[in-house]
């Protein structure tokens, strides 16, 4: 079964006021639009277009709580006894200003801590809960502009070293910032600057928890040590190094004047995917989208930990719990390739996959193990199940039930579905 969806994208103030309208052609609210959801997510469920069509439920979140043998399939029933659900959640991401620096929790994590804080009274809608709901959230996002920047994931104490080193060239307190003072004890040049005394903390990467946490919680020193840095990141660009660690540094200080975050980013890999690439981010992952126009799919949850540029909640003992401070490169995600034009992205969970198509005269089969939502980016694509078929033309989107087994895909243009994993 074959179910056309819609929605109307979430009005976060981050968002461009151009992109996804000029993606899926729509008229532009006038207003910022920052994510379009296509899901059951309770926060946005994606819209029914023919309710008549599924007895009259009117979304995604009804139809699935109201007939999940039909909408999940005949295995919908969970064996630990919760409700039936949709696992992953696919969003069309549009951001003109950097996201809060934020991880997810393990499936454990997650559990426990929604467990604990339910035990405790914490009402579901404060603005200090930690946890939404039990389950975890990692994610993937497929850039869909020329360029999609983020952070992502700790970089090694030397990588950020190197980086702190360029900027104790050019702070004040360094005689002028002559390159000699460098040659100088690294106690005497702690003494002397801010930055210097970041770098001394650094010692190897397991000192990377202790410094991220004197960071976050604005230790002894922090709020100085940010306004040098700042100075020293804008000389730096100045003179003109063209290293994005210290650009960033000048754009988020921009935005969230002040904020440990600025100085974290340091700490953390600075990505600039090109379109067509994906990251994957699972559980513990450190990042923050900065900028660009993407597909993200993750497992629907609202577990959000944030760790700085937010005005919003942020509990430092929670969020050290959840990190993983293993410096690692950059978590793209390869694609495996299903035909001429077609890819897969499966990262190492079961909650989603995402397949990606783009080109001319496409045609593939893939297998579905449950429930998938596709969404035309450009073009014109047939959709073939084994008990119906559609067509979806650019900005259409259709939920699709287990029950047709398996999708015949052909088009020209650019379309992208998601599934379960399994």
């Amino acid at each position: 079964m074959f179910v056309g969806i819609t929605n109307t994208p979430r009005d976060y103030p981050w968002g461009s006021r151009t992109a996804i309208a000029e993606l899926v052609g729509t008229a532009p609210s006038g207003g910022p639009e920052a994510e379009l959801w296509l899901g059951a997510h309770p926060g946005s469920p994606a819209v029914i277009v023919d309710a008549a069509s599924v007895g009259g439920f009117a979304n995604l979140a009804e139809w699935i709580a109201g007939a999940p043998e039909v909408a999940l399939g005949a295995d919908a029933g969970s064996s630990d006894g919760a409700e039936p659900r949709l696992p992953f959640l696919m969003k069309v991401l549009a951001a003109a200003s950097p996201l809060s620096l934020q991880a997810h929790p393990t499936p454990e994590q997650a559990r426990a801590g929604f467990e604990r804080e339910n035990a405790a009274g914490v009402p579901a809608d404060a603005p200090f809960r930690n946890y939404k709901d039990a389950y975890p959230k990692p994610e993937l996002m497929l850039a869909l502009s020329d360029t999609f920047e983020a952070l992502c994931g700790f970089r090694s104490a030397e990588a950020t070293r190197a980086s702190l080193d360029a900027l104790l060239v050019v702070d004040a307190d360094l005689a002028g910032g002559a390159l000699a003072e460098l040659s100088m004890p690294e106690e005497a040049l702690a003494e002397l600057s801010p930055i210097a005394a970041l770098r001394a903390r650094l010692v190897s990467d397991a000192s990377l928890p202790t410094t991220f946490e004197w960071l976050i919680s604005r230790g002894d020193g922090v709020d100085v040590l940010i306004e040098r840095v700042v100075a020293a990141a804008e000389a730096v660009v100045a003179s003109g190094n063209t290293g994005l660690e210290f650009a960033t540094v000048t754009s988020l200080a921009t935005e969230y004047p002040g904020d440990p975050g600025i100085v974290i980013s340091l700490l953390i890999n600075r990505v600039s995917l090109s379109r067509g690439e994906v990251l994957y981010l699972p559980a513990g992952n450190i990042h923050a989208y900065l900028s660009g126009l993407g597909i993200e799919v993750m497992a629907s949850s609202d577990n959000v930990l944030r760790g700085g540029l937010t005005p919003k909640h942020v509990d430092v003992p929670e969020l050290l719990s959840v990190l993983d401070f293993t410096p690692l490169p950059v978590p793209y995600l390869p694609p495996v390739a299903l035909a001429e034009g077609v890819a897969e992205y499966r990262p190492d969970v079961p909650d989603f996959v995402l397949v990606h198509a783009e080109g001319e005269h496409l045609s593939v089969d893939y297998p579905l193990g449950g429930p998938a939502i596709a969404l035309c980016l450009s073009g014109s694509f047939t959709l073939v199940g084994v008990e119906s078929s559609v067509v979806v033309a650019r900005g259409e989107s259709v939920y699709v039930t287990p029950s047709e087994r398996a999708l015949t895909v052909s088009g020209s243009g650019e379309l992208v579905i998601a599934t379960t994993g399994k």
